[in-house]
This record gives C-alpha cells, structure tokens and sequence, in this order.
C-alpha cells in the first residue's frame, strides 16, 4: 500500500452541539423556580432584556422572599393567619425552659448545657457520659444525675441513647402499660424487634397474644421524641402547565410565569443603536444575538411542553377526568414516538415539572408506567396492580396472612395480573407493607 502526504477533501455528515442547541435543552428541562432563577440572573447581565416581575410571573420568587423576611413581619398584625400552628421553638429551647424551673447550680447548668448541645434532630443523645464528663470537668456521676433529670423532661424519651432506651423511658411513664412491657423492653428487646417471638414466648413462659398486645402498645411511642421540633419549611409547588375541563373538553395551556414576560426594551435597544462606536456597536451585537438565542429557546421550550402534555392528556383522558386511579400504561418511548421526537426530549420535558388537573397537582411523570401482563387482552398499569396488591392484604386475614406467592396466583385468578413472586415482593415494599411474617396476628 502506497502512503504519502498531501491535502484532500471529504465530505461527511455530524452531529456539532451547538450553543443554541445547548442552551434550548438545558431550558426545557428546567423548572419553574429554576428558569426563573435563570432569567433573572440573564436579565441583570443584559441592558437589552425587560422582565416584568409582576406578581403572577415572580411568584417562585416571592415565596424565597417571603422566607428571608419572615422575622421581621412576624410582628405585623396582618400576617396573624400565616403563625397560626407555627412551632416557633427548637428543641433546645424547650428543654431550657424546663429546667429553668429546677434550682441547679453552676456546675448542674453547665452539664445540663452540654447535654442539650449533644443532642441529635430526634432528641437522641450522641455523646457518651465519659465525653461530656471531660468537656465540663465534671464528675461522671454529676454527669449521669442530670442525665437522668433530663430524660424526666418533656417529651418523653427525651435524652435516651438508643432506640431502646427511648421505648423503655417513654413505657415507664404510661400509667398502664402491659404485663412484661418492660422485661421485653429491657432485657429481650433483639427477640422482640426481629420478631422471634415463638422463642421469645419460651423463654418468658407467656402466650403471643401477650407479646402482640406489648408491639400494639410499642407501636403507640414515639421512636422520634425531637423530631416534631424540627422547623422544615413548606414546599411550593409551582404548576409549569395546566390541563382544565371547559366546556365539556379538556383543554392544556401554560400559565403566567417569568417565560411570558421576557421582552426586548425597546428604548434602552434604540438609545444604543444610535451611537456611532465600534465598542458599542460590538456590545449590541453580543447582547442582541444573547435576547434572540434565549427567546427562540424558550418559545421552543413552549412548544414541546404543550405538545407533549397534549398527547398524555389525549392517551390519559379518562385519567385526567376520574384521577390517577384510571392511569393507563403509558411509555414515554410511546409518546416519543407518536410525536416523533426523540424519548430523551420527553423525559427532558416531564423532569420535575407539575401539571394542575382538574383532581389536584402532580408530576407528569406520575402519567407513565409499564404495561404488565394480563390474562384478558386489557392493558394493565403498575398502579392499578399495586392497587390490587394493596387492597388484597388490607382485606387478608391477618392471624394467616398472605405470602407473595398467595398474592402473585390470587391476582392472577381473580383479576386477570399477571406477576411473579419477585414483583410482588417489589411492589410490596413499595408501598411500604411488611412481609407476612411481620402481618402475622396472634389471637
């Protein structure tokens, strides 16, 4: 074969990502909040852009706002519906307020102090009694006392070091409590979380009826004592598109947001023109081809989700009429498809974004699910299969409860789901139900 060097020319086809391309698909597949966020940081860099923040478009943001400035309208009068059930105090506050009705002195308050600083969001205490003994130079056994002062306090199981120690301080408070609560509790309490219950009645010489009543009374405590002090702020979702029923049809369109008021400002536009300077000139360029990029993108970001959303909501409409318990199984390679576009611009388009139908506001990947096997010629959905699931072991007997094999061949005789012993177990632990051992009531 003969090698040697010179210039050639060939032609070929390739796919360049371009920057618009990358701008258009990292837009379609922001949220509401996120676009917002965007646009405004956009908006400040470029003198071109007018973005009306009215209070429909701006209001992700507001909600931001309104947190940050929370403190100071909590002294407004106004604002009283919005502190109703409020819990405005932390844990550590709680306690303090506590003890300051003991007489402790210097060295009890300082112990007391650490203690409070060591513990956890759920009220545990995360540190040994030898650690908090050498950070205040007391006494272990000045330690210990005031640990058991503070797990005397409000709530219950305040200050316990483990889970067993939690149920065992919560228990001792119940003015009744069930016979051998406490020996299970303290002295067998592995045999009693794993459920070895048969040897657990052994060793004890008591029947399972009585250690089923000690987990029905177990089940009433709080394994969690400082969790409710925990102040998690409210999350809003923010609809990215809307399906309504009108006039007998349901119809798709997209609400007001930060999108819809993106424009050009027009006399900042012609006050530049007007110079006659390269620099500005070059400057104009750069920020008006930046406006023309970003409004051709979120046009086309329009587009797909209204396309897309229409075609779930013509698969779906039985769905968006009745609510999710009439979902069918729909792919979004299905949908892709029949649009065709590619599946990857539908997953872009459905990531974390909401619909507001007419039952209530949802992902709209909560519109997609698997077809499964059926014995009739129907389509079957993974919800309506863990519906099934769900309904069969709530009407179980629970002294027999059923196993997933019981469940994988009395879906299939008695409603025509097809699934195997693996699904069943799959979806079960979906739906957070335990396994039949752990169902399993003694009379």
């Amino acid at each position: 074969m003969e090698l040697r060097n010179g210039l050639f020319q060939q032609q070929s086809l390739k796919l360049s990502m371009t920057q618009e391309l990358s701008q258009a698909i990292a837009l379609l597949q922001y949220t509401s909040q996120e676009l917002a966020a965007y646009l405004e940081e956009r908006a400040a860099e470029n003198p071109l852009v007018s973005l009306d923040s009215s209070p429909e478009g701006s209001f992700a943001v507001e909600i931001k706002r309104k947190n940050r400035l929370k403190a100071p309208r909590e002294k407004d009068a106004m604002y009283w519906l919005e502190q109703i059930g409020d819990q405005s105090i932390s844990l550590s506050e709680y306690l303090r307020w506590q003890l300051s009705l003991y007489s402790l002195n210097h060295l009890e308050k300082k112990v007391m102090n650490s203690l409070i600083l060591n513990l956890d969001q759920n009220g545990y205490l995360r540190a040994s009694l030898e650690d908090i003994a050498e950070i205040t130079g007391c006494e272990s056994e000045l330690v210990e006392k005031c640990l058991c002062e503070l797990q005397m306090l409000e709530p219950a199981g305040i200050g316990a070091r483990n889970l067993q120690e939690c149920l065992l301080l919560q228990s001792k408070r119940m003015q009744y409590v069930f016979c051998h609560t406490e020996t299970i509790l303290r002295d067998h309490f592995l045999l009693f979380a794993e459920k070895k219950w048969k040897e657990l009645a052994r060793k004890l010489d008591i029947s399972l009826k009585d250690i089923q009543d000690v987990q029905d009374f177990v089940l009433t405590l709080n394994p969690r004592p400082g969790a409710s002090f925990q102040q998690e702020k409210s999350s809003y979702v923010v609809p990215d598109v809307k399906v309504e029923y009108l006039d007998g049809v349901l119809q798709v369109r997209l609400p007001e947001n930060h999108a819809n008021q993106w424009d050009l400002n027009q006399s900042y536009f012609d006050a530049l023109k007007s110079y006659r300077d390269q620099s500005v000139d070059k400057f104009l360029h750069e920020k008006w081809q930046e406006f023309q990029w970003i409004s051709k993108s979120l046009q086309q970001r329009k587009e797909t989700i209204l396309k897309v959303t229409k075609q779930i909501v013509k698969k779906q409409e039985r769905c968006f009429l009745k609510g999710l318990g009439e979902l069918k199984p729909m792919t979004m390679r299905e949908v892709a498809e029949e649009l065709g576009i590619h599946e990857s611009t539908v997953s872009r388009t459905v990531r974390e974004k909401y619909v507001q139908a007419p039952f209530g506001t949802v992902e709209l990947r909560a519109f997609f699910t698997s077809n499964l096997q059926s014995v009739s010629s129907d389509d079957i959905s993974a919800v309506t299969a863990k519906k099934e699931l769900h309904l069969l072991v709530e009407s179980e007997d629970k002294t027999k409860p059923l196993s997933d094999q019981d469940i994988s061949v009395i879906l299939k005789m008695e409603k025509g789901i097809i699934l195997s012993r693996r699904t069943v177990a799959k979806y079960r632990e979906q739906l957070g139900i335990p396994s039949s051992s752990k169902r399993k009531r003694y009379n």
